[in-house]
This record gives structure tokens, C-alpha cells and sequence, in this order.
């Protein structure tokens, strides 16, 4: 499992991503949450990376991409996609400052204090995730899960553990997609080959405790009697 340097992609910039650097918006404007089930959540924020084709860009050319596989009926299989992440300790500066900024407006907002950043890079249509919960730590209670899109979109699909696909979202260019209550332990999820497809980038930050971050902003908020007829915003 080597690092590689990517080959040339087919991919062009957004003509309306004009910000120089890429930054973040704190205030997660345009946020909508879909109740999955009783238990199990979701929130998108449409492009909440400002300057997300340039961000693209730098995790394409300056991160350690490598090949993954795994042993599928005693045969090792490459992934169809390429993987890289970056390392963190508390108070130590190992992370890029975009990435950082990621890590502290996601852990202030969820109140979790995420403790890594991976990536995957689908190349071209061909590139793909099959159905799958990610692998956390069974100690791990209720894991809070958060996606940053960059580059072209694709469709991300979401089925209840074994089930048929209940959700498609289209993400891409900036977009941010958060997993929590217990979607990673009873519901699945998938980015399907397509015939034609732009390279895509997720960006995935995870926790690896229970501890709650400082002063959390957003820890599961109950339902008022007021919301409580209300639908659900339905991404």
C-alpha cells in the first residue's frame, strides 16, 4: 500500500467559486435535518465550504493518497477508490488550518470533539462505495459522523440496515452532510458507480470518544410542542 500521485482527473472549477481561501461558514446557514427514524438523524448544509473547488484542489495535489483493499471469500480486493487522512492530537498543530477549522466549528456545534480526518477520492464514475455503516468503536455512544463534498457531485444514498434506499442526496462542491443519533449503527450507506462522472472528494471527521467538546452549541435540541406536528424538512 503505497502513496500515489493522481493522474490527471477530468475536472474544472465552478466559474462561481471565486473565494481565495477556502473557509467555513460557522453559522451553518440553509441547515436542514431529516428524522430518519425515532433514533436516527441527518443534517445538510448546501455549500457550507466557501472556496470549495480551491480546497479541492489542495487536498488533490498535497494529500498522501494510497490504495485500500480488503478480503472478500479469501481474495484481496483493491477498493475502487484511493484513501488518504491526517493526523491529530489535541492541542498540537499537526492538522492543515482549513482542516482544523473544520475539526473546531464541527466539535463546537455537535458537542464532540473530532479526533480525525479521512478522505476519499473517487477518481471517476467507476469509483464507489458499496452499502456499509462506518467502523466506530462499539464504545463509541450515538457516533456523530460529518461529510464535507468537494469536487463534482454524486448521488450518496442512505437505506435502513438490509433495507431499500430511503434517502438520495446529491453532494458535492462545499456541501456538508452530518450522520448522528444512530444512523452509523442501524442504517447504511452507499455511493453507487455511475456510467459518467467529474472526480469527487469526501472529507470524513469522526470521534473516536464520548467526550463532549467545550461550550457545545448543538447537542440533539428536543422537539418543542410546537414543532412536534410539524413535518420533518425532507432533503
Amino acid at each position: 500500500m503505497g502513496i500515489l500521485t493522481t493522474s490527471p482527473l477530468n475536472w474544472q472549477s465552478s466559474l462561481f467559486d471565486g473565494a481565495a481561501e477556502p473557509d467555513v461558514d460557522d453559522g451553518f446557514a440553509g441547515l436542514t435535518r431529516d428524522n430518519l427514524d425515532d433514533t436516527a438523524w441527518i443534517e445538510h448544509v448546501p455549500s457550507w465550504v466557501e472556496g470549495a473547488d480551491t480546497l479541492f484542489q489542495w487536498v488533490l495535489d498535497s494529500a498522501a493518497w494510497h490504495t485500500g483493499a480488503t478480503v472478500i471469500h479469501g481474495e484481496r480486493k483493491a477498493y475502487p477508490r484511493l484513501l488518504a487522512s491526517w493526523p491529530y492530537e489535541p492541542c498540537a498543530a499537526l492538522l492543515p488550518p482549513i482542516l482544523e477549522r473544520m475539526r473546531a466549528v464541527l466539535s463546537q456545534r455537535y458537542g464532540r470533539q473530532f479526533d480525525s480526518v479521512h478522505a476519499n477520492l473517487y477518481r471517476d464514475g467507476r469509483d464507489s462505495v458499496t452499502w456499509h455503516g462506518d467502523r466506530i468503536a462499539a464504545s463509541v455512544r450515538l457516533p456523530t459522523v460529518a461529510i464535507v463534498s468537494l469536487g463534482h457531485p454524486r448521488r450518496f444514498l442512505l437505506r435502513p440496515r438490509g433495507g431499500t434506499t430511503h434517502r438520495t442526496l446529491m453532494l458535492g462542491r462545499g456541501d456538508l452532510l452530518v450522520t448522528g443519533g444512530s444512523t452509523q449503527r442501524s442504517w447504511q450507506h452507499a455511493v453507487p458507480k455511475v456510467a459518467v462522472a467529474g472526480p469527487r472528494i469526501s472529507l470524513t471527521l469522526r470521534h473516536s470518544s464520548n467526550d463532549a467538546a467545550a461550550q457545545p452549541a448543538h447537542v440533539d435540541p428536543p422537539m418543542s410542542p410546537a414543532d412536534a406536528g410539524r413535518p420533518t424538512p425532507r432533503i
